[in-house]
């Protein structure tokens, strides 16, 4: 992996613009950058997240087994530093945030172990934050 990673872009589908700036904005913390009527730009920590409406195609469906819990196979976040996913964790729960995966320390002990927690935006996408004590974890075999 090189060292000089740049910013990712994701597009995903919302079926409600208000409602995503709300929840990327207020909710989640992240500034908002050129929007229409039909999407808006995020800096998702660091990287560029656009909401575009796409009502027919929201939501989430199937999942996977990972360390004993049903992961939504698609899904989408940001690995954080341990002290912002921990802050993260506390401002959702405060928020009184759903979560499909309570903020928890997967593959305790093993190789990989990490922080995560999942939870839905209005539309239906699944979010996963992550965060390792050890950041050398995070392509560990």
């Amino acid at each position: 992996m090189s060292s000089n990673v740049q910013p990712f872009h994701l597009a995903f589908p919302v079926n409600d613009l208000e409602a995503a700036r709300h929840f990327y904005g207020e909710t989640l913390g992240c500034d908002e950058g050129r929007s229409s009527e039909e999407w808006i730009d995020f800096d998702f920590f660091g990287h560029q997240l656009v909401a575009h409406l796409a009502p027919e195609e929201c939501g989430h469906a199937s999942a996977n087994e990972v360390d004993g819990q049903q992961v939504p196979v698609k899904h989408f976040g940001v690995v954080l530093t341990m002290p912002d996913w921990h802050a993260l964790a506390k401002r959702l729960q405060a928020a009184n945030m759903k979560f499909i995966i309570e903020p928890q320390i997967r593959f305790q002990g093993k190789v990989g172990e990490q922080a995560t927690m999942f939870f839905l935006d209005p539309a239906g996408n699944a979010l996963e934050f992550k965060a390792f004590e050890d950041p050398s974890q995070l392509f560990a075999k």
